[in-house]
């Protein structure tokens, strides 16, 4: 009975937590040239959570494909804090939905420790260029398309190709400890520089590097992007990166998606799911690297 009312109560202490830092933070400064959330930006900020959360839980990324470019393009801000604003509220998306799987025993701890051991010393070095490149917009700008590109492949190939992704068996990743520490490295490298929290990444390489069962790399993913999103969301924050109301509202939303998304993983096709968000983050892509050479795009 324990263990079926642990995911309700860990979501009710993380928005609780939410709700502290709200009222403790208050507005922020968040620079001159973000805009000020109005109550229908509120509500666009949580819907688009909720549907970062529901994809995260359900595939093991973190949801920053789809809040990065939702915030950059359609409400106007900065790629730079785009990038902290949404790395921030990948935290809290990786608690709840990594929670969510391992009470459901979807995730190896061993290769989660690994992986995220390794994950946080790239995360340092990657928060480092980053801030060489935050003052180069249109340059970030082309780095983010050109990571978004690898999503966009995977997930449409994936939605169009008539077999699914290998349907490995067990309860366990295979050891590989210096391929888990060399692989969370560079998925930590990636997440200091892009803030896209790795997942689009960890997921198909656990699964083709190292032969994870699908099941359990999603929770695994999920699980490896806590300390990945907690230092480097807290270095952009530190940095001044974050739009911390804005964050706190994409993360309410993904805390409640993130925790669907885990509940409804064994019952759900992803198939189609991948397919759609795969031409999304192609459109994605190709935007922000037109946008590079002063191509403007709707």
């Amino acid at each position: 009975m324990v263990k079926s009312y642990a995911p309700p109560l860990v979501l009710l202490v993380i928005l609780a937590i939410l709700a502290a830092v709200i009222f403790t933070v208050g507005p922020q400064q968040e620079g001159a040239d973000i805009p000020p959330v109005t109550v229908t930006d509120g509500v666009f900020l949580i819907v688009i959570g909720i549907a970062a959360g529901v994809l995260g839980g359900i595939i093991g990324t973190g949801g920053c494909s789809v809040m990065l470019p939702a915030i950059h393009f359609w409400m106007g801000y900065p790629a730079a804090t785009a990038v902290g604003t949404t790395l921030f509220a990948v935290i809290f998306t990786a608690i709840s939905g990594g929670y969510g799987h391992f009470v459901r025993r979807n995730l190896d701890v061993r290769a989660t420790l690994w992986l995220g051991g390794w994950g946080v010393l790239g995360v340092l070095l990657g928060s480092y260029l980053f801030t060489l490149l935050s003052g180069q917009a249109t340059l970030l700008g082309l780095i983010l398309g050109l990571a978004f590109l690898w999503p966009a492949i995977r997930m449409s190939w994936e939605g169009f190709r008539k077999a699914g992704m290998p349907q490995r068996e067990g309860n366990t990743i295979p050891e590989h400890k210096p391929g888990w520490a060399t692989f969370g490295f560079f998925i930590g490298l990636l997440t200091g520089i892009v803030g896209l929290g790795g997942g689009y990444a960890l997921v198909p390489g656990l699964i083709y590097l190292f032969g994870a069962p699908v099941y359990i790399t999603m929770g695994t993913s999920l699980a490896t992007m806590i300390p990945l999103a907690v230092v480097g969301g807290g270095i952009k924050l530190a940095q001044g990166y974050v739009a911390v109301g804005a964050g706190l509202l994409l993360a309410a939303g993904t805390v409640v998606g993130a925790q669907v998304g885990a509940a409804i993983i064994k019952k759900f096709k992803a198939k189609t799911l991948k397919l759609i968000f795969g031409l999304y983050f192609l459109y994605v892509a190709v935007k922000f690297i037109t946008n590079y050479f002063g191509i403007e795009i709707w």
